[in-house]
């Protein structure tokens, strides 16, 4: 991988953990808890995906030696207990949200390719990467999980993945398709926002 674009990848993975702490944060705001749990969300969200991603990869864990990506998470949640943006801005949280999840859909599925995987595993580990954290802060926040809401989430994890290792397959260096598959993922995110995207659901009649 080019020394440059490696370079690019560290840095949005940073923001992306960044981004994903503060949604923990926001959660933690809602429920109106106390700066300790609000460190806590921040980091059990920031880190849970990427944490899975490099457990199932049999990598070692990328935050155990790099101190920063927890300093990331903390310094997320302190500038929104500081900010006081958790007070009744459920948008905030559904777009910062949305920039984690298309930035990490990338980073884990490109962390994955550089290990060795293969595209199809590789795609499976930006799903994950992206998607897993908020499933935790969900379940800590005692809220209904992403997964279980019918907008558009996991697919854009999906389609940011997917888009990322198809256009690496197809020779495109990493920064360009990175750019494209994480724009691809918030845009469809952005979609299912604005516009309340949603994907069919089981046609089937109940017994």
């Amino acid at each position: 991988m080019d020394e440059r674009i490696a370079h690019a990848l560290v840095w949005l993975d940073y923001a992306a953990v960044a981004v994903f702490g503060a949604t923990g944060a926001l959660a933690a705001a809602r429920r109106k808890h106390d700066i300790v749990t609000f460190g806590f969300f921040a980091a059990i969200t920031g880190v849970g995906g990427g944490t899975l991603r490099d457990l199932l990869l049999g990598a070692p864990v990328f935050w155990i030696d790099r101190w920063g990506y927890l300093a990331a998470c903390l310094t997320a949640a302190l500038v929104i207990w500081l900010t006081g943006l958790g007070r009744g801005r459920q948008r905030v949280l559904l777009w910062l949200d949305a920039v984690g999840l298309a930035a990490y859909s990338v980073v884990g599925a490109a962390k994955a390719l550089a290990l060795g995987a293969p595209a199809l595993p590789s795609m499976v580990m930006g799903v994950l990467t992206a998607c897993f954290g908020g499933v935790i802060r969900d379940v800590l926040a005692h809220e209904e999980s992403v997964l279980l809401k019918r907008e558009i989430y996991v697919t854009c994890a999906v389609v940011g993945a997917g888009l990322f290792v198809i256009l690496r397959g197809f020779g495109l260096p990493g920064l360009p398709a990175g750019l494209i598959g994480a724009g691809a993922a918030f845009g469809v995110r952005a979609g299912a926002i604005l516009w309340n995207w949603t994907l069919p659901g089981f046609p089937g009649r109940e017994d």
